[in-house]
């Protein structure tokens, strides 16, 4: 499940906008602010959409192994 602060780190660690991702990810930009403040619980399917978003920009998802979840950038393939 992506949190508000992975979504954060990740953008982050791309350089990118919160309009960037919202373009990216086909959500309003007003959803991705919502999502990043945490407001809310937002539905399955936007938190898929924005992850797949921000996988594709390069970003890779930990999960919560005993020391939170976290975000990284992908290895570069060669």
């Amino acid at each position: 499940m992506l949190t508000s602060a992975q979504c954060r780190a990740a953008r982050g660690l791309i350089d990118w906008s919160q309009l960037e991702l919202a373009e990216r990810a086909a959500v309003g930009i007003v959803t991705i602010r919502q999502l990043e403040a945490g407001n809310h619980a937002p539905r399955r399917a936007t938190l898929d959409v924005v992850r797949r978003a921000l996988e594709a920009g390069g970003v890779e998802f930990i999960d919560e192994n005993g020391g939170g979840a976290g975000v990284r950038l992908r290895k570069a393939q060669r």
